[in-house]
């Protein structure tokens, strides 16, 4: 443990050192929730619009590797009514204490896991998002700076947003978008964060269930080599902004934030995981199962990937961290 790093909110959660893991959806699953948890950090099971019976398994094999805290992320904007309520009762029925919820704040998801006794963090890209999630009874808030990979719900710098955030909010805050090294770390502690919230620098590490070609995409890819677009909007509302690696659609249909509708998109086959088809344009990105045109699909990250240079146990990524931003902090103090 480092003394030097433990914050408040290493107590809210439970973990020895201020560093989430993002839910990821298909990326984060139990073996990369596994080794952060076990290394100290805090993680997240990415179970969006993942079938109830999944996200069982999951969540079995996660405690069977560990028994440190976890929540499980969903997201309720993007996610079927009726698949939500299944998925939210089977994580109740399961025990589950901790949720992660993003993009729109709804009140009513937050108060159902709340009235059963368990602590919400929520993801958000807005100020306003955040005196919304806090109002509707968020324990925790991660501020998303438009760097971050994936799903990208503002258009304000990190630390720009976490330093209002943190001006008005009666909960801890957390980091997120960007940061991959100790020196991020150390910067948004300093600036206030309890924590950092780290996605692009998971995903590169070998126990993450990203296809092997995404990992070495993110790992030859510099931050300017990361687009905003939201032509990757399939399975989500309308213009729902996505951070990737820019590849042959993003090049072809320019990667600005143009107003792709998902209902006026063409749904052409281009991959398959485990079965199912993979459409292009849509949120799905290459899994350790999938085959097909890779290059094509969504290559989510952040514009962090350019401090990443290899993939690496989970374990060691925290290390390289806890120990980058203990020496920032000894180096400030002289």
């Amino acid at each position: 443990m480092s003394r030097t790093l433990y914050t408040p909110l290493c107590d809210v959660l439970g973990c020895d050192v201020p560093i989430l893991l993002a839910g990821m959806g298909g990326v984060a699953r139990w073996e990369l929730a596994a080794a952060v948890a076990n290394a100290g950090g805090y993680a997240m099971l990415g179970m969006v619009r993942e079938d109830p019976d999944l996200i069982a398994r999951e969540v079995t094999a996660l405690r069977a590797a560990t028994d440190r805290n976890f929540a499980v992320n969903v997201i309720p904007a993007a996610t079927e009514a009726g698949l939500l309520d299944r998925q939210i009762g089977r994580c109740l029925d399961l025990g589950v204490r901790d949720f992660t919820f993003f993009w729109d704040v709804v009140p009513e998801a937050v108060a159902r896991v709340k009235a059963a006794g368990c602590k919400v963090l929520h993801q958000v890209g807005t100020v306003e998002a955040a005196r919304q999630a806090e109002g509707a009874g968020a324990d925790v808030l991660i501020a998303q700076g438009v760097e971050a990979g994936g799903h990208v719900h503002g258009r304000v710098g990190g630390l720009v947003l976490l330093e209002q955030v943190v001006a008005g909010a009666g909960v801890p805050v957390v980091a997120s978008g960007g940061i991959a090294t100790g020196a991020g770390l150390a910067a948004a502690l300093a600036m206030g964060a309890g924590g950092v919230h780290c996605g692009t620098a998971f995903l590169a590490t070998e126990e993450s269930f990203a296809h092997q070609y995404h990992k070495e995409r993110v790992v030859a890819a510099g931050a300017e080599d990361t687009v905003l677009t939201d032509v990757y909007v399939l399975n989500w509302p309308a213009q729902a902004a996505v951070r990737v690696i820019a590849n042959s659609v993003t090049d072809r249909l320019g990667f600005d934030l143009l107003g792709h509708d998902p209902d006026r998109l063409p749904r052409e086959v281009i991959a398959w995981e485990e079965g199912r088809p993979l459409y292009r344009y849509s949120t799905d990105s290459p899994l350790r199962t999938t085959v097909g045109a890779m290059e094509e699909m969504a290559l989510f990250a952040g514009q962090g990937a350019g401090a990443i240079g290899d993939i690496v146990p989970a374990a060691e990524r925290i290390r390289r961290m806890v120990a980058g931003a203990e020496a920032c902090f000894r180096c400030m103090a002289g």
